[in-house]
């Protein structure tokens, strides 16, 4: 009895040790640990259906700029900045809130290039832009989102942790639209999208 007892206690610790796994440093393509303060495209791991992340607006608006994947693969997107909600410089780390600011060279909406969670369908949380850079609390809990690793790859997350309040919590997803572009999503109705980075 004591044997399966302890058995079963070793392969409960082993269990949480690896649900709780401590935030280890983000590396981009070549290797190199994401830093703030540094440009980076966010790419697709699988290759072919598209490119990297970028704002853009839709049906002939100025804004909002949504957060959506470029639809040609050879389209790296536009490089963006993180920023971690308790540091200005330094490594970027997983499991870590963080602001996400896009550097859009090409548009007339006058709005923050900060992302944030915007629902726009029943089921479905839209990024864009317009969010708050920094401030972490309750007031800017839609500003905040995560690198997670997911096996050799990377996820973006939604599951802010700055402060002591019920949100919700997933990874990220690309969400297809009736007009074919390709929204990064929260959402159950869409896979993971997993990510790697490369510097700007």
């Amino acid at each position: 009895m004591k044997t399966s007892l302890l058995a079963f206690s070793i392969i409960c610790l082993a269990f949480i040790c690896k649900t709780i796994a401590a935030p280890e440093p983000v590396l981009d393509i070549t290797g190199k640990k994401l830093t703030t303060g540094v440009k980076y495209y966010i790419l697709p791991v699988i290759r072919g259906k598209g490119g990297g992340l970028t704002l853009a607006s839709e049906n002939n608006n100025t804004c909002p700029l949504y957060v959506v994947q470029e639809k040609h693969e050879v389209k790296n997107g536009e490089p963006v900045t993180f920023t971690p909600y308790n540091a200005k410089k330094g490594v970027i780390l997983t499991s870590t809130d963080l602001n996400i600011k896009s550097y859009v060279t090409k548009t007339t909406c006058t709005q923050s290039k900060v992302w944030k969670l915007l629902k726009e369908l029943t089921g479905v949380w839209f990024l864009s832009a317009g969010g708050v850079e920094g401030n972490p609390g309750i007031d800017t809990v839609v500003n905040w989102f995560k690198i997670e690793k997911a096996g050799q790859d990377y996820v973006l997350s939604f599951c802010p942790s700055v402060c002591k309040c019920q949100t919700l919590c997933r990874e990220l997803g690309i969400y297809v639209d009736e007009n074919g572009n390709k929204h990064l999503a929260l959402s159950d109705k869409v896979p993971s999208f997993r990510v790697m980075f490369k510097r700007a």
